[in-house]
C-alpha cells in the first residue's frame, strides 16, 4: 500500500519576500543529506539569485502545451511520476494551469503526487488563499484570479511563513532582485507600497495563527487535555437575562479589547424543564449585544449552572470567566448557602473570574409576590370560602369535641386549607391556616375557651399543622402560577410567531408591525420617533410638520397608528428604545412590567422592520442611480451610433470644397454646401433629441406636444435613414393629426425604420403604415425580418439590447433605437408594442392620441398595405442623402435617399 505523501508550504505576505530561496535551500539541505529531490516546476522570473540556489538539485524538463498560437511551459507530473523521487520541489502552488492541461490547478497536480507517496515542498503567497481574496483586493484593489483552497494549504504537515518588513522588501526591490528594472517604479507605487505590505503582513500573520489555533485544539482533542492554555485571552461572560446582562457583556468587551487577538463568548444556561424566569426579549437584546461587539452568543441547557458554566468555558479554552454579583438577598444568600458565583469561583481552577458589580444586587425576589399566579379578585373568594367553612365547622367540632379528638378535629380544618388553597392560593390559606390553629387552640384543645396548650404533644400537632397546611398551600399557589406563566408564555410565543411572519410580508411591514403592537397591548396609538441629531430643540423652538422639540431635543415621527400619536416620547404612557435615536412610545394606558418585557421583544422587531425599510430605500437608490448611468451611458453610446453619419457627410463635404485640386463649378460647389447643410441640420437635431432622452430618464424632460401630421414626420424621418433602402409608405391624407413632440417623433420613426431596414432580407421594403382607431393614430413599421421571440421581447427595449446580442463591430448599431424610441413615445403618453408579421417578420405598432376628439363617423381610418412592390425603385448611389421632399405623396413606395 502506498503511503501518501506529506506536503510542506512557505508562506509569503507578498511576491519577493524569500519563498523560493528557502524552498530550494530546504531542498539542497535535503539532497546533501543523501534524499532523492528533484525540481518538479521552479519559476525563477530571471532572477540571478534564484538560479544561483537550484546548485546542484536535478530539474525535470517540462512539458509544452500549445494555446492560441502560442506555447507556454507547464510542470509534467507525469514524468515527476515516473522518476517517483522521494521529494518534489514544486513552486507556486496556486498556478492556474494553461487549458488542455489534465488539471485545471497547480494544487491539483500537487494532491496527486502527493497521493502517489512523493512528499512535495511548495510556496504560496497569502493573496492566492480563497478565504483573503477578496479582503486583499480591498486593499490593494488587485484582483487575484490564481487562487488555492484554504483546506489545501491547512492540510499541510508544515505551514512556514517566510517574514520579511515592508521596509526590507522595497529595499529588495529597488536592488532589482525582486522585478526587472523597467518594473519597480511602478511596483513600489502601486502593489508594494508601505501601507498593503503592512497589511498583507498582518493578513498572513493572522492566517497562520489561526492555523497553529487549530493544530493545538486538535492535539488538545487528541490527548484529552482540560486544562486552559492560555494562548490567547478568551473571555466568557455569564448571562441570565437579568437586568445586569448588558454590564457584564459590555465589561467583558473591554476587556477582549484591552488584548490583541482576543475572543469574546457569551453563554447562557436554560433549564432543561423550561421554567426559568429568564426574559425572552432581554436575552434577545442581550445577544444582539455581544454579536455587534464582535462576539459569540451560545444557549446551552444544564440544570447544573456553575457546572455548565466551567463545562463550557474548559471546552473553549476560556482565560476568563465575568459574571455578575449575586442578586439574592444578604440574609437569604446567608441561609442558603453559596451561590452560582461563589461556586464558579471555588471550582474555576487556572480560569480568572471576574465578579462584576451592578445596581441589582442584593434586590432579588425572595417570597412569591401577592400578585402572582391568580387574580385578587380569586384570592378575596378563597378567603371567603376559608371564613364560611371555618364558621361551620368551629361549632361542630366543639360540640363533637370529645367524641371526635383532636386527630380528626386536625384533619376536618386540614381540608379546609386545602379547599381554601385550591380556590384562593398560598395567601388565603396562610391566612385560613393561623386562623384554623387559633379556633382549634381556643375551641378544641384543652383548656377550652381560652388560648392556652395544657398538653406538650398538642403543641406539636398544632405547629405540624400550620406546616402542613403552608407547604400545601404552597404547591397549589405554585401550580397555579406555573399554569398562568405557561399561558402567557403560549400567547407570547403565538403573538411573536405571528410578529415574525408580519416581518417577512415586505416593505409594509413596519405599518403592520406597528398596528399589531397597538392591537396586541389595547393603547389607542403607538409611534415610532426619531431623535434629530442636527436638532437640538428648545421649548420654545417652532417644530415642523411630522416633528416635536422640546426639552428632550428635537423628534421626528417616522411611524404611527392609531388616533392622536404621540409626538414626543413625555407626551406617551410607555416607552421603550429601539436602538439609540429611536424610541417606540405608546398612548392609551401604562403597560403592567410583564407587558413591558413583551414591548421589548416588539421593539426589537420594529427595528429589524425600520432597518429593511431603510435598506430597501437604499437599494431602490441604487438601482435609480443605476439606472441613471445606464441611461447617461446609453446617451454616450447613442452619440456614437446615431451621430457619425451626419458628421462624416459633413466632414466629407467641406473637406472636397477646401481641396484645392479639384475645380468644383457653381452646381457641384451648391450641392456639396447643401448636403454638409443638411449634415449639420440634421446633427444638430440629433443632439437636441439625445439631451431630451437624457432628461427623460431624469424625469425632467420637456414634450412640447401639439397637433402635427403624420406625414410630414413621415417625410422628415425618411430623409435621416440609410441611402438605397426601400420603404413602402402608406399615411392616408385624411388621417387627422396626432398630439405630439415633432421632433421627438421624427428619431422615433428613423430609429425604429433603422432596425426594420437593418433585419430586412435584401431587396424586401419596409413597410410603413398609419391608420385611426377611436381616440388613437397607430403608426405601424412592418419588416420581413426574422421577428424577435415573444419571451425576448421585454429586452429589446433595454438600451445595448440587439436581436442577435453580438458584437457592433459590423456597423449594426448597439440597440439604441428601440430604447430611444419608447421612451420618446411614453413621453408622449404613447404606447409601443412589438407584434408578429404575418408570414414571418416583426411589426411595431405606435400609439398616440388624436389632437382632436374621435367623432361617430371617423371613428375608424383604414389604412391601404396593398401598394404594388413594383412601384419600389432603388436610389442612385451616386446621387448624395436628401430627404424625401414633403410634397412627395404619402401612399408610395420610396427609396430612402431619393430625391
Amino acid at each position: 500500500m502506498t503511503t501518501h505523501g506529506v506536503l510542506r508550504v512557505y508562506l509569503g505576505a507578498a511576491p519577493g519576500v524569500g519563498k523560493t530561496f528557502k524552498m530550494l535551500d530546504e531542498g539542497n539541505r535535503r539532497l546533501a543529506r543523501g534524499t532523492d529531490v528533484v525540481v518538479a516546476f521552479v519559476e525563477t522570473h530571471g532572477r540571478a539569485h534564484t538560479l544561483e540556489r537550484l546548485g546542484e538539485l536535478p530539474v525535470l524538463a517540462r512539458r509544452a502545451i500549445q494555446y492560441r498560437g502560442a506555447e507556454f511551459d507547464e510542470m509534467d507530473v507525469q514524468a515527476v511520476l515516473d522518476r517517483k523521487p522521494q521529494v518534489a520541489l514544486v513552486d507556486e502552488l496556486a498556478h492556474s494551469n494553461v487549458p488542455g492541461s489534465d488539471r485545471a490547478k497547480r494544487w491539483q497536480d500537487v494532491q496527486l503526487l502527493l497521493e502517489a507517496g512523493i512528499d512535495v515542498i511548495s510556496t504560496v503567497n497569502v493573496q492566492h488563499l480563497e478565504s483573503l481574496n477578496d479582503v486583499v483586493q480591498a486593499i490593494t484593489g488587485v484582483p487575484q484570479r490564481e487562487t488555492v483552497p484554504d483546506a489545501v494549504v491547512r492540510a499541510a504537515e508544515q505551514i512556514e511563513l517566510v517574514d520579511m518588513t515592508p521596509e526590507a522588501l522595497r529595499r529588495r526591490m529597488a536592488h532589482g532582485n525582486v522585478y526587472q528594472p523597467d518594473k519597480i517604479d511602478a511596483a513600489l507605487s502601486n502593489y508594494f507600497r508601505p501601507g498593503n505590505l503592512t497589511a498583507l503582513r498582518e493578513l498572513a500573520l493572522l492566517w497562520l495563527a489561526d492555523s497553529v489555533e487549530q493544530g493545538m485544539q486538535r492535539y488538545r482533542e487528541q490527548h484529552g487535555i482540560a486544562s486552559t492554555w492560555e494562548t490567547k485571552e478568551r473571555i466568557v461572560v455569564a448571562v441570565t437575562g437579568g437586568p445586569e446582562g448588558e454590564a457584564l457583556i459590555r465589561r467583558a468587551a473591554r476587556i477582549v479589547d484591552r488584548s490583541t487577538g482576543g475572543e469574546l463568548m457569551a453563554v447562557h444556561i436554560a433549564r432543561s424543564d423550561g421554567l426559568a424566569g429568564s426574559s425572552i426579549a432581554a436575552l434577545d437584546s442581550q445577544r444582539l449585544l455581544v454579536e455587534s461587539l464582535g462576539g459569540s452568543y451560545h444557549s446551552i441547557m444544564g440544570e447544573n449552572i456553575p457546572g455548565a458554566v466551567l463545562d463550557f468555558a474548559r471546552a473553549s479554552n476560556a482565560t476568563q470567566i465575568v459574571i455578575g454579583a449575586s442578586r439574592r438577598n444578604p440574609v437569604v444568600a446567608a441561609l442558603t448557602g453559596p451561590g452560582t458565583g461563589m461556586t464558579i469561583t471555588r471550582r474555576s481552577g487556572s480560569i480568572d473570574v471576574h465578579v462584576v458589580s451592578h445596581d441589582y444586587i442584593g434586590k432579588g425576589r425572595v417570597l412569591p409576590r401577592l400578585t402572582g399566579g391568580l387574580t385578587v379578585r380569586r384570592r378575596l373568594a378563597g378567603l371567603l370560602v376559608g371564613a364560611v367553612l371555618l364558621a361551620g365547622l368551629t361549632p361542630f367540632t366543639a360540640a363533637y369535641r370529645v367524641s371526635l379528638g383532636l386527630a380528626s378535629d386536625v384533619l376536618l380544618f386540614l381540608l379546609v386549607i386545602v379547599i381554601c388553597s385550591l380556590v384562593g392560593g398560598f395567601w388565603p390559606a396562610i391566612a385560613t391556616a393561623v386562623i384554623a390553629s387559633l379556633l382549634l387552640n381556643y375551641f378544641v384543645v384543652a383548656p377550652v375557651h381560652r388560648f392556652a396548650i395544657s398538653d406538650r404533644e398538642n403543641v406539636l400537632a398544632l405547629v405540624v399543622f400550620v406546616l402542613i397546611a403552608g407547604l400545601v398551600s404552597r404547591v397549589v399557589d405554585e401550580a397555579a402560577r406555573r399554569n398562568v406563566e405557561a399561558a402567557r408564555s403560549n400567547a407570547e410565543a403565538e403573538t411573536l410567531s405571528t410578529l415574525a411572519g408580519s416581518l417577512l410580508r415586505g416593505e409594509q411591514a413596519l405599518p403592520a408591525l406597528m398596528q399589531r403592537i397597538r392591537e396586541t397591548f389595547a393603547v389607542s396609538s403607538a409611534s415610532l420617533l426619531r431623535r434629530d441629531s442636527d436638532s437640538p430643540g428648545s421649548a420654545g423652538a417652532a417644530s415642523a410638520p411630522g416633528s416635536a422639540s422640546g426639552l428632550r431635543g428635537s423628534w421626528s415621527v417616522l411611524a404611527s397608528v392609531g388616533d392622536s400619536p404621540c409626538l414626543r416620547p413625555e407626551e406617551g404612557d410607555t416607552e421603550v428604545a429601539v436602538g439609540t435615536d429611536l424610541v417606540l412610545v405608546l398612548c392609551g394606558r401604562r403597560l403592567a412590567s410583564e407587558d413591558q418585557r413583551m414591548l421589548v421583544a416588539f421593539a426589537t422587531e420594529v427595528a429589524v422592520a425600520y432597518q429593511q425599510r431603510q435598506l430597501s430605500a437604499a437599494a431602490r437608490f441604487a438601482t435609480e442611480l443605476a439606472e441613471t448611468d445606464r441611461a447617461r451611458r446609453a446617451l454616450l453610446n447613442a452619440v456614437s451610433h446615431d451621430l457619425r453619419t451626419p458628421i462624416a457627410s459633413a466632414k466629407a463635404a467641406v473637406t472636397s470644397l477646401r481641396n484645392t485640386e479639384v475645380a468644383w463649378n457653381d452646381a457641384d460647389r451648391h450641392e456639396l454646401l447643401a448636403s454638409a447643410d443638411r449634415a449639420l441640420d440634421r446633427l444638430t437635431n440629433l443632439v437636441i433629441n439625445l439631451l431630451d432622452l437624457s432628461r427623460l430618464q431624469a424625469d425632467a424632460l420637456s414634450v412640447a406636444a401639439r397637433p402635427i401630421g403624420l406625414e410630414d414626420v413621415v417625410s422628415l424621418a425618411l430623409g435621416s435613414i440609410q441611402p438605397g433602402a426601400l420603404v413602402r409608405v402608406d399615411v392616408p391624407p385624411e388621417l387627422p393629426e396626432v398630439l405630439a413632440d415633432a421632433g421627438l417623433l421624427d428619431r422615433v420613426i428613423a430609429n425604429l425604420l433603422e432596425n426594420a431596414i437593418r433585419y430586412s432580407p435584401p431587396g424586401e421594403p419596409v413597410r410603413l403604415a398609419a391608420s385611426s382607431h377611436g381616440d388613437e393614430v397607430e403608426l405601424r413599421i412592418v419588416d420581413r425580418g426574422p421577428g424577435i421571440p415573444v419571451a425576448a421581447r421585454g429586452q429589446v427595449f433595454e438600451p445595448f439590447q440587439r436581436r442577435d446580442d453580438q458584437a457592433v463591430s459590423t456597423g449594426a448599431g448597439v440597440g439604441l433605437g428601440l430604447a430611444i424610441a419608447r421612451g420618446f413615445v411614453e413621453a408622449m403618453h404613447g404606447t409601443v408594442a412589438l407584434e408578429d408579421t404575418p408570414g414571418g417578420g416583426l411589426t411595431v405598432a405606435i400609439s398616440l392620441p388624436r389632437a382632436t376628439p374621435a367623432t361617430p363617423a371617423s371613428l375608424t381610418t383604414p389604412a391601404s398595405l396593398a401598394t404594388p412592390a413594383s412601384l419600389a425603385t432603388p436610389a442612385s448611389p451616386a446621387i448624395p442623402a436628401i430627404p424625401v421632399s414633403p410634397a412627395t405623396p404619402a401612399s408610395s413606395t420610396a427609396a430612402a435617399g431619393t430625391p
